[in-house]
């Protein structure tokens, strides 16, 4: 069984490896593999352990920097080994629980909400890590942006390229968060569905619809949103922070949405509708943003169950 174990922690690390480095080859698939690549550890740790998974990672990384670079395996292990076995770990995570007296004691597993929120604090650090290799000041960082767009776009008119590229400095910062905060978040959920179908995941599956965020969260978005106005570094810190934060809240958002909806006679074409709508324009995000952020404010979910003289469900 051990020895299954090894095997199965080096060729996650292996396959995690080969797909973030296939970004090299510069093709339209390598990007897609870039993204997944912490899926294979992830089912490593949520499957066979977390600890596992960190060394079949740590294994891939120095396969990478045997390859290629020191700094290249350092990036594979910020960006990929430390969400992998941190997330993994914390979604197998549980205690007794100190409400039922059954034998064996019922287990409380880690919240969903907070496990959300800590890849909201991974996707942040990640695309800050990445943005410092570039300089340690807005400035700098800033020029690094420009320079690296002018030589994407330089072939275009000057004018219009010019504007285009302001706008994106501008935007790639908070961007690259919300990417790594949404990669992240899918990988750990097809790493739950696979481990679950393989009928390795030794926890039952949650219950999405109830998953909040820690009380805090909303504090520390409203810090955010304040340093995004501050200019300079911190401006640059509170835009990225507040971009995973408000991801966040979309996806509990989407867990409201789908509550409130229990009811409703089409349901399932009110629901699948509006997710149709948040990947064509993504402007409807704002909607479950907003949604997610009442529902911490106002207990929108609460409110439905006290209606219909339901017992609310345990909060994950």
């Amino acid at each position: 069984m051990m020895m299954i174990q090894i095997l199965i922690a080096i060729a996650a690390g292996c396959a995690s490896a080969l797909m973030f480095a296939s970004i090299i080859s510069g093709a339209l698939i390598s990007l897609l593999l870039f993204y997944l690549a912490p899926l294979p550890l992830m089912v490593a740790a949520l499957g066979w352990g977390a600890i596992g998974a960190a060394v079949g990672g740590l294994l891939g990384a120095a396969g990478l920097a045997a390859i290629f670079n020191f700094s290249y395996a350092i990036a594979f292990v910020v960006t990929v080994v430390a969400p992998a076995y941190w997330l993994g770990h914390l979604a197998m995570l549980a205690r007794p629980s100190d409400t039922t007296d059954a034998a064996p004691p019922a287990l409380e597993w880690y919240p969903v909400g907070r496990i959300v929120a800590w890849i909201a604090g991974f996707a942040a650090l990640t695309t800050m890590a990445a943005l410092l290799t570039l300089g340690t000041d807005s400035a700098t960082i800033s020029e690094g942006l420009r320079a690296g767009l002018q030589r994407t776009l330089g072939s275009r008119n000057p004018g219009d390229a010019d504007r285009l590229i302001e706008a994106l400095v501008a935007v790639a910062p908070p961007a690259a968060a919300t990417v790594a905060m949404l990669t992240l978040t899918l990988n750990l959920w097809l790493a739950a569905k696979i481990t679950a179908t393989s009928g390795r995941l030794n926890r039952p599956w949650p219950d999405l619809r109830t998953a909040t965020l820690p009380a805090m969260t909303l504090a520390v978005l409203s810090l955010a949103l304040g340093l995004s106005f501050a200019g300079g570094l911190a401006a640059l810190i509170g835009s990225i922070v507040s971009a995973t934060l408000l991801i966040g809240y979309g996806l509990i958002g989407a867990a409201t949405l789908h509550t409130l909806t229990m009811a409703a006679r089409h349901r399932g074409f009110l629901l699948s509708s509006t997710y149709a709508l948040v990947l064509i324009f993504l402007w409807p995000a704002l909607g479950l943003i907003a949604l997610g952020i009442g529902d911490a404010v106002f207990g929108f979910r609460q409110r439905y169950f006290q209606r219909r003289s339901m017992p609310p469900p345990t909060t994950t």
